[in-house]
C-alpha cells in the first residue's frame, strides 16, 4: 500500500484542481480521510474529519504509516464504521476506497488464514450489512479502486447490498458475472431514479492512475446527486407554483403501483402474454377516438427557429380513427397501464396508453410530450440533413387521443396516448445529469446521439439542449428537452434548464460528428462565461417525414416513396407498402346516385381521417395542405418560390 498512500499525498492537491475545474469551478471540495490497519497494530485507525485545506489532508497522508497484522484480511469495517462518523454535511457524498486487502469474516474473501472468520467476531463487533444499508442511506456512493483479486468477494457483496440496478463490478472481478443487473430491455435508471451506486474501478498496480480515477469517482457521484437534488427541487417548485401535485409521469413511472392510491385498474393483473399481432382477433378492445398528433409541416430554412420562438409555433393535426386493443395491460408504471394495439386498417404495431387516475392535467402533458417530441425531431431533420446520415436518427412520436364512449380502457373521453411499438434491446446513450454510458464510447451511434446533444445546444444558441436520448437503433423513445427559459415545458420535471447544460459539458467530448458539425461550444465557456458558437448553418440535403401521422419517420429523399393518386406525400417503405394494398369498393351514399368507387383506407387512416362514403365526384376537394414534411429547400416548388439560402444565421430567431 505504501506507493498508493505516497501517490494520494502527492496528488492530493492535483485532484481537487481536477475536481474543481471539471465543475466549472462551482464546487467546494470537502476531504476526509481513514486510514485502517489490523486489530494487532497499536493504532488501527485514524482519521481526518472533512476539511476544504489540502494542506491539512498533505500533512495528515504524510504521517501515515504501512503495517499489517499477523494475518492477511485487515480492519476494513472499522475503516467503514469511522467513515459513518465524518461529518456528510454537503449533499454530495462519496466514498473513495483504496486497499489491496479484504475484510475479516466469512462470505468476504476467499482466504484461508483469518483470525476473525465468524462474522461480528471482531473485537469492535462490526459486521458489513448494517454499514452499507447505512452508507446506502445516507446517499453515500462508494468508488473501490481494485488493486488485487483478494477483494473481489468483498466487492461482490458490498455491490449487492446497494443493489444489482445500482452496483457494477470490474469485468476483471472474479464474480463479475454473479451482479447480473435486474429490470427488463427497456432501461429504468435514466429520467427520474437517482440512487447511490457502488462502482468498481481496476487501479492494479499503477498507481499513477490514482488521480484519474479519483476524478471520475467523484464527477460521478456528483451527476448522479445534482440529479436528484434538481428533481426535487423541480417538482418543489412545481408543487408550490401550482398548489397541487401534478404527478407527472417521469417522476411517478418508476415508483411502485401502490403509491397511487386505490384504484381498482390496480388489483388487476397485468397480461405476461406474446402479443399476436396478426391475428385481429386477439385484439379485444375496440375504440372509435379522436384528439391530436404531432403536424409535420413543410420545413424550410425557417421552420426550426419558428418552432424554437414559441410553442404556438409547434402544430399539431387532428386525428380521428378506430383502435384496436387488448383489453388487459401487458405492463404498468406507477401512473399509466400500456396496452398492446393496433389500428383498424394498417399492420403497424402500437402501445396505447391509458392513465390510472384520471386528472385535468393529463392531456396538458401528453401534449406537451408531443410538441417536445416535435421540436426533436426538427432538430433531427436538420442534424441528419447536414451529416447525410442514413439511417437517420429519428424519435418515436405520440398522438394524443380521447374516447368517444366508454370503453374497457376507461370512461368516455379518458385521455390517452398512442405510440409506435419499438421492439428490440433498448440502449441508453445519455440522461439529464450528465450521465454518459462509457461502455459506448466506441460505438458510432452513441457518439452521434452525444454530438446531437450537442447540437440541440448550440444551433438554438445555448437555448435548448435535448438529452436523456435512449432507444433501439437509431430509433430514440421519450427524450428530455432543458430550457434557459423555464417557462417553456415545464410540464416536465426532467426539464432541469441550466443545470442540465453544465452537466452535459461536464461530461461531453467532442467527437468526429461535433467536428463535422463545426460545432465550437465547450465547457470551458462555462468556466469563462465566453460563449461562441457557429454562426451560420449550410442548408442541408433534402429529407423527409414519412406522410402518414401515425408515423412520421425520418427517410431522406432518395429513399422516400411517392404516390401518383396522392401526389404532394411522401411514404417510407413501410407504410409504402401497406398504401398499395388492395382497396375497397364502396357504393356512393348519394341521395339517387347508384355507383361504386375505389377507397384507400389506409390512406385516409395514415391522415387521421375516416374513410369517405361519396365518390370523389359527390364530395367536396379536399383542400388541405400536404403533410409532407421536408427540409432542405431543394424539393417542392414553394420552397424554391421562397428563395434559395446558401445558409442561414443560427441566431437569426
Amino acid at each position: 500500500m505504501e506507493p498508493y498512500l505516497e501517490s494520494a499525498k502527492e496528488q492530493v492537491r492535483t485532484i481537487v484542481l481536477d475536481i474543481k475545474r471539471t465543475f466549472l469551478n462551482e464546487s467546494e471540495v470537502r476531504i476526509a480521510v481513514v486510514s485502517y490497519k489490523d486489530h494487532q497494530c497499536t493504532t488501527n485507525v485514524e482519521f481526518l474529519d472533512f476539511t476544504t485545506s489540502t494542506d491539512r489532508v498533505f500533512l495528515f497522508l504524510d504521517g501515515l504509516y504501512v503495517d499489517w497484522g499477523r494475518d492477511f484480511p485487515e480492519d476494513v469495517l472499522g475503516g467503514i464504521g469511522q467513515a459513518l462518523q465524518a461529518s456528510w454535511n454537503q449533499q454530495t457524498r462519496c466514498i473513495i476506497h483504496i486497499g489491496d486487502a479484504p475484510p475479516h469474516g466469512r462470505g468476504l474473501h476467499d482466504i484461508d488464514s483469518d483470525d476473525y472468520y465468524m462474522p461480528g467476531s471482531e473485537p469492535h463487533g462490526l459486521t458489513y450489512k448494517p454499514l452499507l444499508s447505512k452508507l446506502v442511506e445516507l446517499k453515500i456512493n462508494y468508488a473501490l479502486l481494485r488493486i488485487q483479486p483478494y477483494t473481489d468477494r468483498m466487492a461482490l457483496a458490498f455491490a449487492q447490498v446497494y443493489g444489482q440496478r445500482n452496483a457494477k463490478l470490474h469485468p476483471s472481478n472474479t464474480y463479475h458475472s454473479h451482479l447480473k443487473p435486474e429490470g427488463s430491455d427497456r432501461p429504468s435508471m435514466g429520467k427520474n431514479r437517482v440512487e447511490p451506486q457502488f462502482e468498481e474501478f481496476q487501479l492494479g498496480i499503477e498507481y499513477g492512475n490514482l488521480q484519474h480515477l479519483v476524478v471520475t469517482s467523484v464527477t460521478n457521484s456528483i451527476s448522479r446527486t445534482a440529479g436528484r437534488l434538481s428533481m426535487t427541487w423541480n417538482a418543489a417548485s412545481k408543487i408550490e407554483e401550482s398548489g397541487f401535485s401534478r404527478n407527472l409521469d417521469n417522476i411517478e413511472e418508476e415508483k411502485s403501483v401502490r403509491s397511487c392510491g386505490s384504484h381498482t385498474d390496480l388489483e388487476e393483473p397485468t397480461e405476461k402474454v406474446s402479443p399476436q399481432w396478426t391475428m385481429p382477433s386477439w385484439f379485444d378492445a375496440t375504440s372509435e377516438m379522436h384528439g391530436f398528433c404531432p403536424a409535420v409541416v413543410i420545413h424550410d430554412s425557417e421552420t426550426l427557429s419558428s418552432m424554437m420562438a414559441a410553442d404556438e409555433n409547434i402544430k399539431l393535426d387532428v386525428v380521428e380513427l378506430t383502435v384496436q386493443a387488448r383489453s388487459k395491460p401487458f405492463a404498468r408504471g406507477g401512473v399509466r397501464n400500456a396496452f398492446y394495439a393496433r389500428t383498424a386498417t394498417s399492420d403497424s404495431r402500437f402501445v396505447l396508453k391509458s392513465f390510472i387516475r384520471g386528472t385535468n392535467d393529463n392531456r396538458a402533458k401528453v401534449i406537451e410530450d408531443m410538441r417536445i417530441q416535435t421540436l426533436c425531431k426538427a432538430f433531427a431533420l436538420e442534424f441528419n440533413g447536414l451529416l447525410e446520415i442514413e439511417p437517420p436518427l429519428d424519435f418515436v412520436v405520440t398522438s394524443c387521443l380521447q374516447t368517444n364512449s366508454k370503453t374497457s380502457h376507461g370512461p368516455k373521453g379518458e385521455c390517452m396516448s398512442l405510440e409506435r411499438f419499438v421492439e428490440g434491446e433498448y440502449t441508453k446513450h445519455n440522461n439529464n445529469i450528465g450521465w454518459v454510458d462509457e461502455n459506448l464510447s466506441g460505438d458510432s451511434f452513441s457518439q452521434m446521439a452525444q454530438a446531437f446533444s450537442h447540437f440541440t445546444f448550440e444551433r438554438s444558441w445555448g437555448l435548448f439542449l435535448v438529452n436523456d436520448l435512449q432507444g433501439v437503433n437509431h430509433l430514440l423513445t421519450d427524450p428530455a428537452i432543458q430550457t434557459r427559459d423555464q417557462e417553456r415545458f415545464k410540464l416536465h420535471d426532467t426539464n432541469l434548464g441550466e443545470s442540465s447544460f453544465k452537466l452535459f459539458f461536464v461530461r461531453h467530448e467532442c467527437n468526429a460528428f461535433c467536428h463535422k458539425l463545426g460545432l465550437k461550444s465547450n465547457r470551458e465557456m462555462f468556466i469563462t462565461g465566453n460563449f461562441d458558437s457557429r454562426k451560420e448553418w449550410p442548408t442541408m440535403a433534402p429529407t423527409v417525414c414519412c406522410s402518414n401521422k401515425l408515423c412520421r419517420s425520418i427517410i431522406l429523399v432518395a429513399n422516400s416513396h411517392e404516390s401518383v393518386e396522392f401526389s404532394g406525400h411522401r411514404w417510407c417503405s413501410i407504410c409504402w407498402k401497406q398504401l398499395n394494398s388492395p382497396t375497397v369498393r364502396w357504393s356512393c351514399t348519394e341521395s339517387g346516385s347508384k355507383h361504386e368507387f375505389e377507397v384507400s383506407k389506409f390512406f385516409y387512416e395514415s391522415q387521421g381521417q375516416y374513410p369517405p362514403h361519396k365518390c370523389p365526384a359527390h364530395r367536396e376537394k379536399d383542400v388541405a395542405d400536404s403533410s409532407a414534411g421536408t427540409a432542405g429547400g431543394k424539393m417542392w416548388n414553394r420552397m424554391k418560390s421562397a428563395g434559395s439560402k446558401g445558409s442561414l444565421l443560427g441566431n437569426k430567431w
